[in-house]
């Protein structure tokens, strides 16, 4: 069961290596639009419970919340191709009262070339009803803990897609 720490260190970024399979590949060997999310949603899943030791379920069960998503905003830059290694990452950038930003990125292996940014908005629902619910307890300091808290009225994917590309350029 999640227990939140204070005087613990939560990283505010996951980060998997991970391989283009050949079936989830268009003819053109690029990886398939709709597998991005695949492999970014998976990412996260292995990498959430080894860097802050809590499983969604967790979460669920404790709260009788869960997140559910309600806006994608992708933006595909350079394809991932069949047999290459690339890198996965993700973060918590914005929260609020009931919902949470994620934003994930995969570069190529070299952590040189962006190849693909994705934005996922998600509401804080309760299980009981399905109605929007606001973070209570120590969801709201775990929240804090690994959240880069962007302002998000101030910064369009454009905007994060040139700042993440200047972060890898140096």
């Amino acid at each position: 069961m999640f227990e939140f720490d204070p005087d613990k260190h939560y990283p505010t970024e996951t980060e998997s290596r991970v391989v283009i399979r050949f079936q989830d590949c268009d003819p053109l060997q690029h990886l398939n639009n709709a597998k991005y999310f695949d492999y970014f949603f998976n990412a996260r899943e292995d990498q959430v419970p080894k860097l802050y030791g809590v499983e969604m379920i967790d979460f669920i069960r404790k709260y009788h919340a869960a997140w559910v998503v309600y806006n994608h905003n992708i933006s595909y830059i350079r394809p991932a191709m069949v047999g290459e290694w690339v890198r996965i990452m993700s973060r918590v950038i914005w929260h609020d009262h009931h919902s949470v930003l994620v934003e994930y990125y995969m570069t190529d292996d070299s952590k040189e070339e962006l190849k693909t940014l994705l934005w996922t908005t998600m509401r804080y629902v309760s299980i009981k009803d399905g109605k929007s619910t606001d973070h209570g307890g120590a969801v709201v300091d775990f929240l804090m803990a690994v959240s880069d808290n962007v302002d998000i009225s101030k910064i369009s994917i454009k905007d994060r897609i040139r700042e993440i590309r200047s972060h890898l350029a140096k």
